[in-house]
């Protein structure tokens, strides 16, 4: 059965209320990237996409709302890919190994991620204590890593008095660092920590890291 007129005309409405908050959302996350909650402002990303500064407060209500669901975005992203990693039929090395570059490619590729970050630690995590969905994201990222360390320490490979907040600390120490620091990193040494020639090494040690330690007696 075809879709009646008024229900062909519903849909792309609403798929054009989808592609206009996902654009603005785009163009937001740069903007707040690069200038800090702060330094960014509505009437440029308004300017950057194909709406209005009013559509915007429309859509996310002010600023801080705007901020709030660039912030919503991001998390979602590598917690969704965190939750996708089909790891069951792996050994729990190579499970934890798959997590780690997981982490390790998507931090790298997503910069503005990291910088969102950072800019939200300075504001002491404000803004996400005022998501409700931001707070429910942790849990599942965390049992994807409680089910990984189960089966190794049922398997006596991995020590057991880690738990998961504490190995994906140690995986985002690594990752955020690796992309956060790059330029002061290579003013002082002279290394680029992104040097394609360095990521097989440091996506390597990355897990070398993880297992030492998970392994360690």
């Amino acid at each position: 059965m075809s879709a009646q007129p008024g229900e062909a005309a519903g849909a792309e409405r609403t798929r054009d209320r989808d592609r206009t908050r996902a654009d603005i959302l785009e163009v937001a996350t740069r903007e707040f990237a690069d200038k800090g909650y702060d330094g960014a402002r509505v009437d440029e990303i308004a300017a950057k996409t194909s709406t209005t500064k009013r559509m915007i407060y429309y859509y996310f209500g002010s600023k801080e709302g705007l901020y709030i669901a660039v912030l919503e975005r991001a998390y979602a992203l590598i917690r969704g890919l965190e939750q996708e990693l089909d790891v069951e039929h792996l050994s729990p090395a190579d499970a934890i190994r798959q997590l780690a570059e997981l982490t390790f490619d998507h931090h790298e590729s997503h910069p503005d991620f990291i910088r969102l970050v950072g800019i939200e630690n300075i504001h002491g995590a404000e803004h996400i204590g005022r998501s409700s969905m931001l707070s429910g994201l942790a849990t599942p990222a965390l049992d994807v890593l409680g089910r990984i360390l189960e089966r190794g320490r049922a398997e006596g490979i991995f020590r057991d008095d880690v738990d998961p907040l504490d190995v994906h600390m140690i995986i985002s120490a690594f990752c955020v660092f690796r992309t956060g620091n790059r330029y002061t990193f290579r003013a002082i040494f002279g290394r680029d920590m992104l040097d394609p020639g360095r990521r097989a090494h440091y996506r390597t040690m990355l897990g070398e890291l993880v297992l030492d330690y998970l392994t360690a007696r």
